[in-house]
């Protein structure tokens, strides 16, 4: 067993060592790019020597139904000079992205023995595997320059590989920098992450070399994921709280960065735009009571991603689900030129997203978000009564929040029927964040039975208001296309124009509807 002393920190982070664990940040480098990190000032002040060279060979193993990958297990055996290491690693803890658990033992060749692994321990799978039932599925040759780095509060392993998966006659190149904790505190892979931004374009890896592996062998599309539970609890201080929810949205982020840049799946675009509003809302929640710089900061970055995510988002409604009910809609109307159309368009979104989430402003983000939450950073630059604030249970001041939210909501959206659609837009704005909080503070109130059904009522009425603001959003995109000089197309977007006009008058008389319960419906969180 690979064990680890435990980790002490000096700021209540959310990421702790336990035996048998590894907390590791991964960054892409363009090739050619790690000779010049290897001199960067970071690395040369706090390098212990210059480090060792290894040539690595790596190879994964699994069935041939692929069972270890299906439970998020990477089972490998490496090669250093004379000696076998074999590995097994289980998927990351939850709410933590960079920490998971792995069990290391030497072996006698290039091939596994499950008889070194504590099988009851880790559980199925493994513990009705047999060595029989493993084959090689892919491979790594790697040249690695490590080097270990003694900063003020953390011991970290800096690994500079160089080399290629490979799979069959597939290959891949590898060009990443690993910061491994060793000891300390994990912000410092962080700090780290930032400072080695300066000297070329890093970007944060948000998947391991084994989810590389499977997805060159097997052709396998990365799927969207969606925001995982948590439950906060009565005993939880506000501070937790705050480290809990943010720590969900950067987890969020990072499963679904590499799925929107891909295009393969327009959900990955949905999900970051999902996370970063959470986050956001996050920010609005408790800047009132805690007015950390922090708050803005995290605040402003997350708008900006969101505006870039946009206009990929507006596409994919477009395509996925405007046309797809007009087809089912006016089966006779010819949609084939529009969909051409509209896919152009849908490309070159793309096509601008992947430059922006390439960016080295995208990758400080997410280190920067990270970093809040490993450090907690809403801590500074904060008075006394705010650090009290932090320190409090949670239920009395989420009872505060959730009647604030109310109230505006309800304020908003006074004289309902004369709202205009930037009036509604601006309702639909405030009643997410009553719904994400609301679903942030629901365990509290586990045991109040109109809670739930608030937040079912408020999440149909938002379903309304979001069917408004797609409508309108279409109108904008036809313009975009209309230019074209083609009959059928013009055909086409009269048509989408008109059933639009129709399925307009539908929502508005749903929309009255949903907001006359919403308004009946009673507050859950009185105590």
């Amino acid at each position: 067993m690979n064990a680890r002393q435990p980790i002490a920190s000096d700021a209540g982070t959310g990421i702790a060592v336990r035996p048998g664990a590894e907390i590791e940040l991964k960054l892409l480098a363009p090739q050619g790019a790690l000779e010049k990190l290897r001199e960067a000032p970071v690395i040369v002040q706090h390098a212990r020597n210059r480090g060792a060279f290894h040539r690595l060979e790596t190879v994964y193993y699994d069935t041939p139904e692929r069972l270890l990958f299906q439970h998020g297990m990477s089972l490998r055996v490496r090669r250093s000079g004379k000696h076998f290491i074999q590995t097994l690693k289980l998927p990351p803890n939850s709410g933590q992205p960079l920490a998971r658990r792995q069990w290391e033992a030497p072996v006698d060749g290039i091939t596994p023995d499950l008889a070194r692994l504590p099988a009851d321990e880790v559980g199925d799978p493994v513990t009705t595997l047999t060595n029989e039932a493993l084959v090689p599925v892919f491979a790594t040759k790697v040249r690695r320059h490590a080097r270990q780095l003694d900063l003020p509060d953390a011991s970290v392993e800096i690994a500079f590989d160089e080399g290629t998966i490979e799979a069959g006659a597939r290959q891949q190149v590898l060009s990443e920098i690993e910061l491994e904790l060793k000891s300390g505190n994990a912000g410092v892979l962080f700090d780290l992450g930032t400072q080695l931004l300066d000297a070329a374009p890093l970007r944060v890896g948000t998947r391991s070399k084994a989810e590389r592996g499977y997805a060159l062998a097997f052709d396998m599309v990365q799927s969207a994921a969606k925001a995982e539970s948590f439950s906060v609890t009565a005993e939880h201080v506000v501070d937790d709280v705050i480290a809990l929810l943010a720590g969900s949205c950067w987890h969020h982020l990072l499963k679904n960065h590499r799925v929107a840049e891909e295009g393969s799946d327009p959900e990955g675009v949905h999900q970051m735009r999902v996370a970063l509003r959470r986050l956001r809302t996050i920010c609005a929640l408790f800047r009132r009571d805690i007015p950390s710089p922090a708050f803005q900061a995290v605040n402003s970055e997350a708008k900006w991603l969101m505006q870039q995510l946009g206009p990929a988002r507006d596409w994919d409604v477009f395509a996925e689900a405007t046309i797809t009910r007009l087809v089912t809609a006016a089966p006779e109307v010819d949609l084939g030129g529009l969909r051409e159309a509209v896919e152009r368009q849908r490309k070159s979104s793309y096509a601008a997203l992947q430059i922006v989430l390439a960016d080295p402003r995208c990758s400080r983000f997410l280190l920067s978000l990270g970093h809040l939450v490993e450090r907690r950073g809403w801590r500074n630059e904060i008075d006394s009564e705010a650090l009290a604030v932090l320190s409090q249970p949670i239920p009395t001041l989420a009872d505060r929040i959730l009647a604030r939210l109310h109230r505006k909501a309800l304020k908003r959206g006074a004289h309902f029927r004369q709202l205009n659609i930037g009036a509604q837009h601006d309702l639909r704005i405030d009643l997410k964040k009553l719904r994400y909080a609301a679903e942030f503070f629901l365990p509290l109130y586990a045991t109040h039975a109109p809670a739930k059904r608030y937040v079912r009522r408020l999440a149909r009425l938002q379903a309304s208001l979001g069917r408004v603001r797609d409508i309108a959003s279409t109108r904008i995109l036809l313009d975009a296309i209309r230019q074209d000089d083609q009959p059928e197309l013009h055909l086409a977007i009269g048509a989408v124009a008109g059933w639009q006009a129709r399925d307009q008058m539908a929502v508005a008389k749903m929309l009255r509807k949903r907001w006359r319960r919403f308004k009946a419906t009673p507050a859950f969180w009185s105590r």
